[in-house]
C-alpha cells in the first residue's frame, strides 16, 4: 500500500494536469495486451494498420510481461498541459544510470528482452544511445498513434477535471476520491487526511508537507499510478471518466425523431436539441459535442444558445473552454437520465 498524508494547505494546492507523453507511453499497454481494455480496441485496430516500418519490437519491449513501464518515460507534468516535445526533452536528459535502473526494475524479476539488452552494459555510451533511440521512436509513435486523436483525449480528460473539481467543491476530499477508483480510499480528522492506494507492488508513506497533490486523469490508465518512490512530490495518475465516449460511433437516430428518448421530447425541442440535451449529463465543450454528433461546432453553438436561453443547460468557463451541462430543469425534462442515441454509452 502507498499512502499520502495531506494537510489543509496541500488540499488547497491540489491541481490537475494532462500529459501527452504519459498517454502515449501508457497506450503501449493496450497495443501489447488487447484484453486490457476492450474500450480501446477500435483505436488499437486503427493504429496497428498505420505503424508501417516502425520498430515495434523495441516499442513493445518497453512494456514488461506484468505490464509495468520504465518510470523515466513518464516524467511529472511541469504544467497544466505541457507539449509532447517538452516532456520528451525531459526524458532525453535522463542520466544513463537512471535509464538502466528503470529498465531493469520494470522487467524484474525477468531479464531484459533482446531489444533492451544493451542497457545492461557497464559503459554509459550504449545506454545513452538506447535512450535517444527510444525517444525518437516514441516521437514517431506519438505522431502516428496518439497525436491525431489528442484533441478528443484532452477533452475527455478536461471534462473529468471539471467533474472532480465540482466534487471537491461539494464535498471536500472525501467526495473527490469517492468514485475515482476502488483502490483509492480517503480518511481525515479535520486537520489532515491520508489518501491510500491499495494493491500496489511498492509500499511507502509520505507527507506532502506543503507540496500539494497533482492529479493526472488518463484515458489509457487502468488503475491508479502514484510515484515509484516517497522522495517525489505526491501525484496520482488515474483512469479518467467517460472513456467509452472516445471511440464509440454515433448510431443512427431514433425513427421517432427523438434521440433515444420519448418521441415527445423530440417533438418539443426538435431532434438536434433533444440529442444535445441527452449528451449533457456531464460537462462538455462545444467541440466535443460536435465530434460526438458529427456536425460542425457552429451548428452545435446555435442549438446550445437556444437551450441556454430556455434554462435547460448551464455553462461555465473552464480554462480556455466553455463547458455546458444540463440544468436541473433539463434533468427533469429527460427524467434525470441521459437520452442519447440508442446504443450510446451511458454517462458515469
Amino acid at each position: 500500500m502507498i499512502s499520502f498524508e495531506l494537510g489543509v494547505e496541500d488540499l488547497a494546492h491540489t491541481r490537475f494536469a494532462v500529459s501527452p507523453l504519459g498517454e502515449t507511453v501508457l497506450s503501449l499497454r493496450v497495443l501489447r495486451d488487447p484484453g486490457l481494455s476492450a474500450l480501446h480496441l477500435p483505436w488499437r485496430r486503427s493504429v496497428l494498420s498505420r505503424l508501417g516500418d516502425l520498430d515495434t519490437g523495441l516499442l513493445m519491449s518497453l512494456v514488461a510481461d506484468r505490464l509495468t513501464l520504465p518510470d523515466f518515460l513518464t516524467p511529472r507534468p511541469a504544467g497544466f498541459e505541457p507539449a509532447f516535445e517538452e516532456e520528451l526533452a525531459v526524458v532525453r536528459r535522463t542520466p544513463p544510470g537512471l535509464v538502466r535502473r528503470d529498465l531493469l526494475a520494470a522487467h524484474a524479476p525477468d531479464p531484459l528482452p533482446a531489444p533492451l539488452h544493451v542497457a545492461t552494459a557497464a559503459e554509459d555510451a550504449p545506454v545513452t544511445a538506447l535512450r535517444d533511440t527510444i525517444c525518437a521512436l516514441l516521437h514517431r509513435y506519438w505522431e502516428l498513434a496518439v497525436q491525431p486523436v489528442w484533441p478528443q483525449i484532452r477533452l475527455v480528460a478536461e471534462a473529468d477535471m471539471t467533474y472532480r473539481a465540482r466534487q471537491l467543491a461539494r464535498g471536500g476530499a472525501r467526495l473527490l476520491f469517492a468514485d475515482m477508483h476502488p483502490q483509492l480510499s480517503w480518511e481525515d480528522d479535520g486537520t489532515r487526511g491520508v489518501l491510500r492506494i491499495d494493491r500496489t507492488i511498492l509500499g511507502y508513506h509520505t507527507k506532502a508537507s506543503g507540496r500539494g497533490l497533482l492529479l493526472v486523469p488518463s484515458v489509457f490508465a487502468h488503475k491508479p499510478a502514484p510515484p515509484v518512490g516517497p522522495e517525489e512530490p505526491p501525484s496520482l495518475l488515474y483512469p479518467s471518466r467517460a472513456v467509452a465516449t472516445l471511440w464509440a460511433p454515433v448510431p443512427a437516430q431514433d425513427p421517432s425523431g427523438a434521440a433515444g428518448g420519448p418521441a415527445a421530447l423530440g417533438a418539443l425541442l426538435g431532434a438536434p436539441r433533444a440529442r444535445l440535451l441527452g449528451l449533457l449529463a456531464e460537462p462538455l465543450a462545444t467541440i466535443e459535442l460536435a465530434r460526438r454528433l458529427r456536425v460542425t461546432p457552429s451548428a452545435v453553438s446555435q442549438h446550445l444558445r437556444v437551450l441556454y436561453a430556455a434554462g435547460l443547460v448551464t455553462r461555465a468557463r473552464h480554462g480556455r473552454q466553455v463547458l455546458y451541462r444540463r440544468s436541473p430543469l433539463g434533468d427533469q425534462l429527460t427524467a434525470g437520465r441521459p437520452q442519447g442515441p440508442p446504443g450510446s454509452p451511458p454517462s458515469r
